[in-house]
């Protein structure tokens, strides 16, 4: 029986997008992403959906050139809430408020002393 050794640099780079065949696999996903709740995840989480779905697509969709949407998504990247939202539209997506299921009562809210909120 012989076995084949591979070498890790040789190895594919798993890439998400190859996965993301419907658009139930879109939402589920998205869904994953934003209840991690990291915020740094959001672009790159729409890179990935973007890639998918085609950059070049989505970018004319969302009237972005395409290589600033590559730019705007890339990782570490802090595109503005404008773009984010224009990409989502492209992606015909939305977000939606609900209820959490995570109790509040107990957090102590502060507001910056500029707000006229009690304190």
């Amino acid at each position: 029986m012989s076995h084949n050794k591979s070498k890790v640099s040789e190895l594919k780079e798993f890439d998400f997008a190859e996965y993301l065949q419907s658009d139930e696999d879109i939402k589920d996903y998205i869904q994953m992403v934003l209840a991690e709740g990291d915020p740094k995840e959001l672009p790159q989480a729409l890179n990935v959906i973007a890639r998918a779905r085609g950059m070049t697509d989505i970018a004319q969709a969302a009237g972005v050139a395409r290589e600033a949407l590559y730019r705007s998504l890339a990782k570490g990247a802090s595109p503005r809430y404008e773009t984010i939202v224009r990409v989502i539209s492209a992606l015909g997506l939305r977000f939606l408020l609900s209820k959490s299921l995570i109790s509040t009562k107990n957090i102590k809210w502060t507001y910056p002393d500029f707000c006229e909120a009690e304190k």
